[in-house]
């Protein structure tokens, strides 16, 4: 994933689009609701169109079994 990350360290280890602390879940909850695109780009102006799209991607893969939650190691 170019966009999401997910560290212990960062909202509990939840998907989090990097270098930001808003949750992936949030993203697909809002599209989920109806939200317009334009309207979370509005709200969260530290994402863009290709980072919804990979969220969006993210959810299927997870969905699909395909992809698993991996967690920065923190180097000894």
């Amino acid at each position: 994933m170019r966009y999401i990350s997910a560290d212990p360290d960062i909202c509990h280890g939840k998907p989090v689009f990097k270098g930001t602390r808003i949750l992936v879940s949030d993203i697909i909850e809002l599209l989920a609701a109806e939200e317009a695109i334009e309207k979370i780009l509005e709200e969260y102006p530290s994402l863009n169109r290709e980072m919804i799209r990979e969220a969006l991607e993210y959810a299927a893969e997870v969905i699909r079994g395909e992809h698993y939650v991996r967690f920065k190691v923190p180097a000894r």
